[in-house]
């Protein structure tokens, strides 16, 4: 956040409180299942570590997918508020590794845990795309130039045709793969961020890191810039709740229709920038929250809920 920047959010407990700078006395207050402050340092009380976020959502969800459940996180918000910080943080530094390598390196615990049945086996294979401008790439193979065709498996559901999938037998085959696949992403400038991924990346179990959710005049976006804001677009459609859910509006939602409906547990991570010049996406940001979380999921034997935390992080100085 700026020095000439003032901070807008406040936390307690699991309620998050935005202050409208221009009227000091006009707050609103959400509440979701968790609010995590980490705009601060590790020697305030009220942080937030990345360790912190993973054993609330991260283990549960990893818990879910051995249970058979379809499983989906990910990150939603403006750009530069700390979405990719928060699903994959720093590899160089153990102590802020994201939601993904975490969860990647406790899949193989858990895979080597004494209790787990003899009889058992289990495979682990990687995918890694991109979804850009409505197209799949895929990122393992950034070779490949041309734009991969999303299908229909009459079982399996949606599917993207030639995707690589490469089998892993460790954490540090993931971590390879992943470091590779992010060398590929598709980033672009905006008066948000100079470096902004503007892409969506999407691995299974689905870990999504969301491209920027901001509105076009605040990116200062033109041309290609422009066009890719219509997947943002989609990021609102993809909660609206109807009858009938237009997953096939967006290439995202039709990829993530199993984890996103029916036998599934998803959790969502809002991340807010606390700076006073981004009030109006934040508070737009948090009723996308408040709304996402009345969603519930209707499989067969029962009605499961989308899961809301917050996660707020620093914004870069612009």
């Amino acid at each position: 956040m700026g020095k000439d920047s003032k901070c807008i959010i406040q936390m307690s407990g699991n309620t998050t409180t935005i202050i409208n700078p221009k009227q000091p006395k006009e707050n609103k207050s959400f509440n979701f299942d968790y609010s995590y402050w980490s705009h601060t340092t590790p020697e305030d009380s009220n942080y937030a570590s990345q360790q912190q976020v993973y054993q609330d959502i991260g283990e549960e969800m990893l818990l879910h997918a051995f249970e058979g459940y379809n499983v989906c996180i990910f990150a939603y918000g403006q750009t530069g508020a700390g979405k990719s910080y928060t699903m994959m943080g720093r590899q160089d530094v153990k102590e802020q590794q994201g939601i993904i390598p975490l969860l990647c390196e406790d899949l193989f615990t858990k895979f080597n845990d004494s209790n787990i049945d003899n009889n058992m086996s289990y495979s682990v294979e990687v995918s890694y795309m991109e979804i850009y401008c409505e197209r799949v790439r895929d990122l393992l193979n950034p070779k490949n130039k041309g734009h991969l065709r999303v299908r229909e498996h009459p079982l399996m559901g949606p599917y993207v045709e030639d995707l690589s999938k490469l089998a892993v037998t460790a954490y540090n085959d993931i971590q390879d793969l992943m470091d590779s696949g992010n060398k590929a992403r598709t980033v672009a400038a905006t008066n948000m961020n100079e470096s902004s991924s503007r892409s969506h990346a999407v691995s299974k179990i689905s870990l999504v890191d969301l491209a920027g959710s901001e509105r076009a005049d605040s990116t200062g976006a033109k041309g290609t810039r422009l066009k890719d804001s219509a997947p943002n677009k989609n990021n609102k459609k993809k909660k609206k709740v109807e009858t009938h859910i237009p997953y096939r509006d967006s290439v995202l939602t039709w990829l993530l229709r199993e984890n996103l409906g029916g036998n599934s547990r998803t959790a969502m991570v809002a991340a807010l920038s606390p700076a006073d010049i981004n009030y109006d996406e934040t508070l737009s940001t948090l009723r996308y929250a408040d709304r996402a979380k009345q969603i519930r999921a209707a499989p067969p034997f029962g009605a499961l809920g989308v899961q809301e935390c917050l996660h707020c992080e620093p914004v870069k100085p612009l």
